[in-house]
């Protein structure tokens, strides 16, 4: 396996719940880019790392970290290997080279697509963590890992929305371009016809849809 140090990169981390998405999603991310990928191993299987070590450039253990599954993503983001960072999820296609981002990243704030259906339905602005660029250690990370430990809720997304409000928000997160995070409700429900780099497909009729996708690949 590769081991590189470089100054950007992407990361990417599951368990053993999740890993059967893990040859699908390299594929895709390999078929358009060639920018290194760390994975944040949160404890799959001996089969599963085959799959990484075949396609990651990086692997960090966080099997003993005591949070579970999309718990474990805040403290993984923190081991990051690179200087500018970007996580993405293990159910996001990506359909394009998505380097161009990194231009995007500001320091000091967690970079993210804003969550347009859960604005929508919720009545209040939500960014979703599919995507999450940031640079060296922002506080903000800092802050939603120690929350994530002390008040874990619902899910990653839910504890960060919680420990901002609209001031905060504004201080701490810089939204990206919608291309980069384009969900699954939005192509299915909403008549999204925008550009798609990356298309995120979340919940479990999202799983579905990557598992019919995973045929082709």
């Amino acid at each position: 396996m590769r081991i590189m140090k470089l100054s950007e990169g992407f990361i990417t981390g599951c368990d053993a719940n999740t890993e059967w998405m893990l040859p699908w999603f390299f594929t895709n991310y390999k078929q358009h880019n060639d920018t290194p990928i760390a994975f944040m191993n949160f404890g799959i299987s001996n089969m599963g790392m085959q799959v990484v070590t075949e396609f990651a450039d990086h692997v960090v253990d966080l099997s003993a970290l005591k949070e579970s599954g999309w718990f474990k993503k805040p403290k993984a983001m923190l081991k990051s290997p690179w200087q500018k960072t970007v996580w993405l999820d293990t159910d996001c296609e990506v359909l394009d080279d998505i380097s161009g981002i990194f231009q995007l990243l500001k320091p000091n704030m967690l970079n993210m697509v804003e969550d347009k259906p859960w604005t929508m339905r919720r009545k209040e602005v939500w960014h979703n963590s599919g995507v999450v660029g940031y640079i060296g250690t922002p506080p903000i990370l800092t802050s939603w890992a120690q929350h994530v430990e002390q008040r874990p809720q619902v899910g990653d997304q839910e504890v960060l929305h919680s420990i901002l409000n609209p001031i905060t928000k504004i201080q701490f997160i810089n939204d990206l371009p919608n291309e980069y995070n384009v969900m699954r409700l939005q192509i299915e429900m909403d008549e999204y016809k925008g550009p798609a780099k990356i298309k995120h497909w979340t919940g479990a009729k999202g799983k579905d849809r990557i598992r019919s996708l995973s045929t082709n690949v």
